[in-house]
């Protein structure tokens, strides 16, 4: 017994010194368990609908009054003005708004001859959480606007036609784009700075720090060597996964090419971040530890299982410097909409720029010393 318990003396003396791991597993679950509690649910709000009017009647006006209701009182969706509504739909191609609500012409003299005029709605489907939210708040707005205050005796009411700009997306194909980059970050985890740690809880890097090899290069030796590795699990999650989930036209090179590109720029953001994480870390239980929690404070706020506009305010703050976010819209506008390498310039700019300032900081970080 006296054996037993000098071991477990020795486990707990080895805790206590360790402040990171006490940290690590006493507090965080406490952050995991918030975190997961508000990423699943809420109501979808702030989203930006373009709006084509082609009447510019009274009626209209009416009509727009209420958008300003719903974006003051609900805040569901703001509005923003399109004369062209060819470039209305561009922008929503392009992911710069959630929606298009088009009045045609003479939307307000049939509305007053009650000859049924009909608003289309025209939305991007490849998230059904906002599709639905939008389907829902326009459906009640225009069941409000056709109340009248004397009933007619014929029915000629204003209906919602709802058009899809894309084919159904079943909600594994919403997943792949949060799976891709989670396969990235689990290899960035294998392949970042916790092989550095292991080296050192063997005596390994004493044969580093003797060369005369300079603290950028070793750095970047150990990052890239990291980050060819997840860019291979990304490719090859990228094609299996898009086969597996019906992903239309999976294999077309472009997209390939387009898909590549960022895989190796996330690779890099995730691998270089990883790194700096661990770049002064002695213990190797601390990774270890951290690396459950750090999956759900970047993976669910990034809004790959469910719409950031569904978030509270502090997480979305959150979701804001979160480089899964910015990669998971990425490989979602590439899977779901088949965009250009255009369309997600932002999220591209975000990693690479992520990454220099991790790959910069971790340099300053690093010590050549035992």
């Amino acid at each position: 017994m006296n054996r037993i318990l000098a071991l477990i003396e020795r486990d707990l003396r080895k805790f206590f010194r360790s402040p990171a791991l006490m940290m690590v597993s006493m507090v965080f679950p406490l952050v995991q368990l918030v975190v997961l509690g508000y990423a699943f649910g809420g109501n979808i709000k702030h989203l930006t609908v373009g709006v084509v009017n082609q009447d510019h009647g009274l009626q209209t006006v009416k009509l727009r009054e209420m958008f300003g209701a719903i974006a003051a009182n609900a805040q569901t969706f703001t509005t923003v003005n399109y004369n062209d509504p060819k470039q209305a739909i561009h922008d929503l191609k392009n992911g710069r708004i959630n929606a298009v609500i088009n009045i045609p012409p003479n939307f307000s003299r049939e509305t007053l001859e009650h000859t049924s005029p009909q608003v289309a709605l025209i939305e991007d489907n490849t998230d059904n959480f906002v599709a639905k939210a939008l389907e829902g708040s326009l459906t009640q707005l225009i069941q409000s606007f056709n109340q009248p205050k004397v009933q007619p005796r014929v029915a000629g009411q204003v209906t919602l036609s709802v058009v899809e700009l894309y084919p159904y997306v079943p909600y594994i194909q919403y997943l792949l784009a949060g799976s891709v980059v989670l396969a990235i970050f689990v290899s960035a985890m294998i392949g970042g700075g916790i092989i550095y740690i292991d080296d050192k809880a063997r005596g390994i890097h004493e044969g580093y720090l003797v060369t005369p090899i300079t603290k950028f290069e070793l750095i970047m030796g150990f990052n890239l060597s990291g980050s060819l590795k997840a860019i291979l699990a990304g490719l090859v999650l990228s094609t299996m996964g898009a086969l597996l989930a019906g992903i239309p036209h999976p294999m077309d090179p472009a997209r390939i090419v387009r898909l590549s590109v960022v895989v190796v720029v996330t690779s890099l953001a995730l691998i270089s971040m990883m790194f700096l994480m661990m770049v002064r870390v002695s213990d190797p239980l601390v990774p270890r530890a951290t690396f459950g929690v750090m999956n759900t404070l970047l993976f669910f706020p990034s809004g790959a299982v469910y719409p950031v506009n569904g978030f509270p305010a502090w997480m979305k703050a959150i979701a804001l410097v979160d480089p899964f976010t910015y990669a998971v819209h990425a490989f979602k506008s590439l899977f779901l909409k088949n965009t250009g390498l255009g369309a997600i310039t932002g999220d591209l700019l975000f990693l690479s720029v992520f990454t220099v300032i991790m790959m910069g900081s971790a340099t300053l970080l690093f010590r050549r010393t035992l």
